[in-house]
């Protein structure tokens, strides 16, 4: 296949084996581990857990990425459609409130075949880096239930130094429009777990709080009262391929996060979750091991 699916438009000739594009990802999806999930929000996680598949490879380049060990591609399995259909089915079969793709845009077209034919009756997430082409969004229309993309920048500066995509925040912004458009304000039964609608997430970085206010502003403007749900992070932890940039090589402070969570109520956004400092540590990262593949 030429692949055009993302943004990046970088038409590689994946094959269903061999990995190619900007995401280093063959056209089959590769898999490192698929198992019940407890790390997500509450509305999501609940007391059954996620049904999470976490695919490997990624079609940005984060140097902070916490799931660095898959996003390069290092640990997985190549699964059929079909396999990653009979996934879906086993996950749902253990009870879990829903199943939960994890960095799923590279892997769209076998995705989106796999949902079609397991035909599940729990809710399906779509749990992306926010850097998702709108053509692709558009094709999940009726699949996909919940999305929970990250906000990661309104700073085209910092989107280019850390993410190799200067075009991020124009990009998440439609993305992000497009689906709120699909599924509408959020939806929770009388359990507090989530049916549909839209969770934006966003990292707090150190030394960029101009940035967070910008993705808070944006969210406030946009999405007013209980459109969505928004989920503010504090759990930047530094990592390996971090070393080059010497303002990454510390967590957030108790401070930076409090201004940030102030500023986030001043703009009246009480509809979601934040975290404490205390979260940044990589005892959230789960094992990668192949589990449920």
């Amino acid at each position: 296949m030429i692949c055009n699916a993302c943004p990046r438009h970088c038409g590689a000739e994946r094959s269903e084996y061999t990995p190619a594009g900007v995401c280093s990802s063959p056209a089959l999806p590769r898999i490192a581990r698929a198992a019940p999930h407890f790390g997500e929000e509450p509305c999501i996680s609940g007391e059954n857990g996620s049904g999470t598949v976490f695919f490997s490879g990624c079609n940005l380049r984060c140097v902070f990425c916490q799931n660095h060990d898959i996003s390069r591609g290092r640990l997985c399995k190549i699964v059929t459609v079909e396999r990653l259909s009979d996934i879906f089915l086993e996950l749902q079969d253990k009870g879990v409130n829903n199943i939960n793709l994890v960095t799923p845009s590279h892997y769209a077209d076998a995705v989106i075949k796999a949902l079609k034919a397991a035909r599940l009756s729990i809710p399906v997430a779509w749990n992306s880096s926010g850097y998702d082409s709108v053509d692709t969004v558009k094709r999940l229309e009726g699949l996909v239930q919940i999305y929970m993309p990250d906000l990661k920048y309104m700073d085209a500066s910092l989107a280019k130094r850390y993410s190799a995509a200067p075009d991020y925040p124009e990009v998440a912004k439609a993305a992000i429009a497009e689906m709120y458009r699909q599924v509408g304000d959020v939806v929770l039964d009388d359990d507090g777990m989530m049916q549909s609608g839209v969770i934006i997430r966003h990292l707090i970085l150190p030394d960029a709080e101009a940035n967070s206010r910008a993705v808070i502003d944006f969210v406030a403007d946009n999405f007013p009262g209980e459109a969505v749900l928004f989920s503010l992070m504090a759990q930047f932890t530094p990592m390996p391929d971090t070393e080059r940039f010497p303002e990454l090589q510390r967590t957030v402070t108790q401070e930076e996060n409090e201004r940030m969570i102030d500023y986030m109520l001043s703009r009246g956004i009480e509809f979601g979750f934040w975290q404490d400092t205390a979260s940044a540590t990589d005892d959230m990262i789960p094992d990668f091991d192949l589990t449920g593949v």
